[in-house]
């Protein structure tokens, strides 16, 4: 196991440096969104959903390459059931009705099939359904933040939740502003990964932030500079080992998975990358900025009350 807990890196007084990385690439995140723009796919777009049946069980490859060889390389192929039942999601084509696509798709399947397939259903998702799905989503994220925002004052103080919650945002930002570059497909399994990069990052952050009370507590004669750096060198093993253990399993579901949880690994994967630094050299830092001292974190003294000895909680 790596083991830091004598390591003395000098994290806060590279802050302004790695706080200066951190609105470029946020910057530059933005301006893809806002220009790029994300790929959305047919949860939010809209689309033609259909279900077919086989007489024997399908390999779900040799029904994308199928789809892939008729101009239908972004389908959505999976499991509905039983590996006999395919669910197929396609995107909006100009021009073309939900009746022309779906016989389209069964010629497909049909001619490279050695056995009939069978038509179960098909259903056109309109592009308002997607609409809406859209602003569900984001709205959970803003709710998901907001609930942060106040249990972190609640625990903590309010100083520190405004620090939590700008780095949970720095994170959810750069992860959707990598997707707008990669323009890989952006559906409601990605959506559900972002949330759960909001949750990974937050319990780095809070570990960090623990860690810092604690610290303020027992350092009497440090300031906040210091009390903070040494902190986040404590929690450092720990941070690095949890991200090393995350990672290993998200590579193989992104290499093993398979083409339908490809997105949600590749989200997951950016956002333990960027909630791992962020908690090394952003969550701290960002407190710090906020003006959080000695003076915030220690009870005032009662009347009569001895003071505590060095180096002693």
């Amino acid at each position: 196991m790596l083991n830091f807990a004598n390591a003395n890196i000098n994290f806060m007084g590279q802050r302004r440096l790695w706080l200066a990385v951190s609105a470029l690439l946020i910057i530059g995140s933005i301006v893809l969104i806002a220009t790029r723009g994300l790929n959305f796919g047919i949860d939010f777009t809209g689309g033609t959903v259909i279900e077919v049946g086989y007489p024997e069980p399908v390999e779900l490859e040799q029904v994308r390459e199928q789809l892939d060889a008729g101009g239908y390389g972004r389908a959505i192929v999976q499991y509905f059931g039983t590996s006999q039942d395919v669910l197929i999601r396609l995107a909006p084509r100009e021009g073309e009705n939900t009746a022309d696509l779906s016989n389209e798709v069964l010629r497909l399947l049909r001619a490279g099939a050695d056995n009939g397939v069978d038509m179960r259903r098909v259903e056109f998702v309109g592009p308002q359904v997607g609409e809406e799905l859209r602003e569900q989503g984001g709205l959970a994220m803003l709710y998901a933040l907001f609930g942060i925002l106040i249990y972190v004052a609640l625990r903590f103080e309010w100083r520190f939740s405004v620090g939590a919650v700008l780095a949970l945002a720095h994170d959810v930002i750069i992860t959707l502003g990598i997707f707008a570059l990669l323009q890989k497909e952006f559906d409601l399994s990605v959506l559900a990964a972002v949330l759960a990069v909001i949750g990974y990052s937050l319990n780095d952050t809070i570990v960090v932030y623990d860690r810092i009370r604690e610290n303020f507590r027992k350092l009497r004669k440090e300031n906040a500079e210091q009390v903070m750096n040494k902190a986040v060198n404590q929690t450092l093993s720990r941070t690095i080992m949890t991200g090393v253990t995350t990672l290993l399993v998200l590579l193989a579901l992104f290499f093993l998975g398979g083409a339908v949880i490809n997105g949600f690994a590749l989200a997951l994967i950016i956002g333990v990358l960027v909630g791992t630094y962020s908690s090394i050299y952003i969550a701290a830092a960002l407190a710090l900025v906020m003006g959080v001292d000695r003076t915030v974190m220690l009870p005032v003294k009662k009347e009569g009350e001895d003071t505590p000895e060095e180096g002693r909680p």
